[in-house]
């Protein structure tokens, strides 16, 4: 497998230590995903965690010229039938997630089934996450997949609240109360690398995998 991150910050830089670690090549790291060289580009996946506003304008170039494409950008869900349709109309495989952690994966497994014998039992979720202050979205992606997830299999909306705090990487924390008791599960990242394992884990997936996928559907089934 052979990669090019797409945005080459703090996460860009994370990518390509694991890319390295796990003995994968890396072509090149772009901050102009779009200039790619058409002849490189199609033996590639283009590992893209860039910003909502870059990702918009890039991602039917970034359908058309890579073979497959690994997306942890957040804030786009408004058009993901769009970017999906793109992506399938040129053949090309897309996984996507709001986060690519795997302990937030389970997360979202535990929840799912936490959701499912809690239901119409009386519990009020909300949910909170604390991240670094130079995140730009807020909820963020991650909390809004928590939120649909509960709102799906619980029935109730949650509310969401979103704190930014020096260079925390990353908490999130949902909540179920009722007047009998209070339940509560978080899951703290350390670092960003287990982001970056995830996506090189998902850049993987796609020597085996055709379509369009969202991560957690790959990675535990669908929940």
């Amino acid at each position: 497998m052979k990669a090019i991150i797409s945005g080459y910050g703090r996460m860009g830089h994370m990518i390509e230590a694991e890319l390295n670690r796990q003995g994968l090549t890396l072509v090149a790291a772009s901050e102009d995903i779009c200039s790619t060289d058409p002849d490189i580009a199609k033996d590639c996946v283009c590992i893209d965690f860039t910003t909502p506003d870059a990702f918009r304008a890039n991602y039917r170039t970034i359908a058309r010229l890579f073979k497959a494409a690994v997306v942890g950008t957040t804030g786009w869900d408004d058009i993901r039938q769009e970017v999906c349709a793109a992506f399938a109309a040129e053949g090309k495989t897309l996984i996507w997630a709001s986060n690519f952690s795997l302990g937030v994966n389970a997360l979202f497994a535990a929840v799912a089934r936490v959701c499912d014998v809690l239901k119409d039992q009386g519990y009020t979720p909300a949910i909170s996450e604390t991240h670094h202050i130079h995140k730009l979205d807020a909820p963020s992606g991650t909390a809004l997949s928590l939120g649909r997830l509960v709102e799906q299999r619980l029935g109730v909306k949650p509310e969401i609240q979103a704190f930014r705090e020096g260079e925390v990487p990353g908490i999130h924390t949902l909540t179920l109360e009722s007047r009998l008791d209070r339940l509560s599960l978080t899951h703290e990242a350390f670092s960003r690398e287990g982001l970056a394992a995830g996506a090189v884990l998902a850049a993987k997936m796609t020597d085996r995998v055709s379509g369009v996928h969202e991560f957690g559907e790959l990675l535990l089934g669908t929940l």
